[in-house]
């Protein structure tokens, strides 16, 4: 049978039952595109939030002071713990799987003023590191270096929003910030960034300054001593070694401080690569759930081509035993009917896939909310949704075909539709 002929039979077997062949190609059309929509929303909010958590800081360990819930070493449980300047070097020598440990020194209540206006932000001081730890992108000159640090200069790096309000349309590079009434240049200004989530507020509205500066004009309040820092900033050298960095920063610390490396209460850890791990299989679960709701509806329709074959067989029983009469052989009824609900199948597979696809193009085009990097189908979600349609099409092409080429020729002559 040529490809024209074949085409003709399927379009009279689709225009012979329009409802009940609707039906079905709606069905299978929308398991596809239940399952790449599924799959590429799961892979958008992945995306989203990985971006956000970029903001923050990449596959960075806010490593907090707490308090024992341990004895360790007849110390008591109970005893609070501070972190101190000679900690970082121990913590970098004893963690090898660590790319960074650095500190971080942080005040409230500084009184910040340009010759322009006033306001009320947290200072931070830490080492240069803490740039690229903390995502931090230049927007205007520059940030401040290791020379900064060790000479203790008197340099600020200003979060974009602070800047907006220290130098309201001006540029502050160069201009000298107040805090507390010690004199700071400013060296440079933050790109502005987005930021779902933080530990100390959010960086737009920060001032950033050299961590020898901090210690000398800022340091650390009682029950800190002019040695302790706030908190510990580290960073893995590869996401596969975190666990082992986690375990070997709070074994350091433990040696210092004397308290149980298992004691989670003495050193806790915000852990963003953790809780990547845990939004993505979050995320993972409902890809799997919300695709299976789309394999549901594909299996559905296949059903529905399985009906619709079966109805087509039965009302040409008259034809099949006319053209078996005549010499065709089994095998070619069989081919037919099985090639028909074949293309009926990928013919119903090919809108969803053109719907889908489309779908995500223009959804794409609209502003989506920070935590939502949009539609992302994946060739990956494509592959599935094709294999299952190309196993769903043979599953339900193959027992009408054979019941087409089953039929006896003498019986299918005698045969009346609707008898």
């Amino acid at each position: 049978m040529v490809l024209s002929d074949l085409i003709g039979d399927v379009l009279r077997t689709l225009w012979s039952h329009k409802l009940r062949t609707f039906l079905t190609m709606f069905g299978i059309a929308w398991g596809i595109v239940s399952i790449v929509l599924m799959v590429a929303a799961g892979e958008g909010l992945r995306k989203g939030q990985e971006e956000q958590a970029r903001t923050l800081g990449k596959d960075v360990m806010i490593v907090f002071h707490g308090r024992t819930s341990l004895q360790a070493g007849g110390a008591r449980a109970g005893r609070a713990v501070h972190w101190e300047d000679p900690d970082v070097p121990a913590v970098q020598a004893d963690a090898p799987d660590c790319q960074y440990a650095i500190p971080e020194l942080e005040q409230e209540d500084v009184r910040a003023h340009s010759n322009f206006n006033n306001a009320a932000f947290l200072v931070t001081g830490s080492l240069p590191p803490f740039q690229e730890i903390r995502s931090l992108t230049v927007g205007q000159g520059r940030f401040y270096d290791w020379d900064d640090t060790r000479e203790g200069r008197r340099l600020a790096f200003l979060g974009s929003d602070a800047a907006k309000q220290l130098f309201p349309g001006r540029n502050p590079v160069g201009e000298n910030v107040y805090l507390n009434d010690f004199p700071y240049v400013v060296i440079g200004v933050m790109e502005k960034k987005k930021q779902d989530s933080s530990y100390d507020g959010w960086d737009v509205n920060k001032i950033f300054i050299p961590f020898g500066a901090m210690r000398r004009d800022f340091p650390d309040k009682p029950p800190g001593t002019p040695t302790t820092f706030d908190e510990l900033l580290v960073t893995p050298k590869s996401v596969e070694q975190h666990e082992s960095c986690k375990h070997e920063v709070r074994a350091a610390l433990g040696r210092m401080h004397n308290f149980d490396p298992r004691d989670k209460e003495a050193c806790p850890i915000w852990d963003t690569v953790q809780e990547a791990q845990a939004f993505r299989q979050m995320t993972d679960g409902m890809k799997y759930f919300l695709g299976a709701v789309g394999v549901v509806t594909l299996l559905l329709g296949g059903l529905g081509v399985m009906n619709v074959m079966m109805v087509a067989v039965r009302e040409r029983t008259r034809e099949i035993g006319v053209r078996k009469a005549l010499g065709a052989p089994a095998h070619t009824i069989l081919r037919q009917f099985f090639l028909e609900a074949v293309l009926i199948a990928v013919l119903s597979g090919a809108v969803g896939l053109g719907v889908a696809y489309g779908i995500c193009s223009l959804v794409d085009l609209l502003p989506m909310p920070d935590f939502f990097a949009g539609l992302l189908p994946t060739w990956k979600s494509g592959l599935l949704a094709c294999g299952l349609l190309g196993a769903i099409a043979v599953l339900s092409a193959l027992y009408p075909a054979r019941k087409a080429a089953s039929v006896d020729p003498i019986e299918a002559l005698r045969f009346e539709a609707g008898g």
